[in-house]
């Protein structure tokens, strides 16, 4: 199955969560299982012959796609959360939204210096969830391998805000 396949199965949705705004619903390529298997192992392929310590995974969609990934790799997975969800020792990062902010969360112990670090999400969009990601890792002492993503939204030039780290996009609309 080509890219451009799995881009097909990606539904479009006009006006939501508002108006104006196309989202990109990946339930539908998630529910197809080749489809599923194909994206994964799309994105695995050009981490095999590289060292990858630890994936981690952006709340919630990015979840999805790290576990995947982090069994089909053979390695871990370490969460990054909304603030207060979860329960151990945490740092945190606050980043500009379109409209305000938010923060993200990891566990203090989560990442051990050096580590090689693939950061996985579904999407990259404006790129300030990912950027705060990996300002997390590097708070950590962990090393950025990579960063990954199922669907780029290319207009949105997300790729800006992460210039110098390897961007792996699968799909791009």
């Amino acid at each position: 199955m080509t890219n451009e396949e799995l881009k097909a199965k990606i539904r479009n949705i006009p006006d939501f969560p508002k108006k104006g705004i196309l989202f990109r619903d990946i339930t539908t390529l998630l529910k197809d299982g080749p489809a599923f298997t194909q994206a994964v192992l799309s994105l695995a392929k050009p981490y095999r012959n590289r060292k990858i310590d630890v994936i981690v995974a952006v709340e919630a969609r990015g979840f999805i796609f790290g576990a995947a990934l982090a069994h089909e790799l053979g390695v871990g997975i370490v969460p990054i959360r909304k603030k207060g969800k979860l329960p151990a020792e945490t740092i945190d990062v606050t980043y500009k939204l379109e409209y305000g902010e938010d923060t993200l969360e990891i566990h203090k112990d989560a990442i051990n210096p050096q580590a090689q670090v693939l950061v996985v999400d579904d999407l990259l969009a404006t790129g300030g969830t990912t950027l705060a990601a990996v300002e997390l890792v590097k708070k950590l002492g962990g090393e950025i391998a990579g960063i990954s993503f199922l669907i780029e939204l290319a207009d949105l030039k997300g790729c800006e805000k992460l210039i110098g780290y390897p961007i792996n996009s699968l799909i791009t609309f």
